[in-house]
């Protein structure tokens, strides 16, 4: 099974970005479909992008919608999350996910099997 580990959160003032990482390990990240979501406190689960195994189809929030780029990297095996122009509610642990059952463009946190253990970003006003 793989495992996932995300890095790149911090603390960054309005307007700035952030590029998150999550990096996996045990098997190769190609073969899987792939989620960011985030969590804010008192705040259930939301999604914010998604991507294909093959990388040709990709789906955005509303919210982070021309703000937020998913790329992966399969020799580094590795999916990033280009977020710019943050906001202050943008605030949030934000995970990661995989699913290797279903390769298309997972919306909901349920279609995913894997998880990593989440970073924090924060968005100072």
């Amino acid at each position: 099974q793989v495992q996932l580990v995300e890095s790149g959160g911090g603390l960054v003032q309005a307007g700035g970005s952030l590029r998150l990482s999550c990096a996996a390990s045990g098997r190769t990240l190609s073969t899987y479909a792939m989620g960011w979501f985030r969590q804010a406190p008192g705040k259930e689960r939301e999604f914010v992008v998604a991507i294909s195994r093959s990388g040709g189809r990709t789906y955005y929030a509303d919210s982070v919608k021309g703000r937020a780029t998913i790329s992966r990297d399969n020799a580094k095996n590795t999916v990033y999350l280009q977020m710019n122009s943050l906001k202050p509610e943008d605030t949030a642990v934000y995970y990661c996910a995989a699913e290797s059952r279903n390769l298309g463009v997972l919306l909901h946190p349920d279609e995913y099997h894997y998880w990593g253990q989440g970073t924090q970003v924060t968005v100072s006003s």
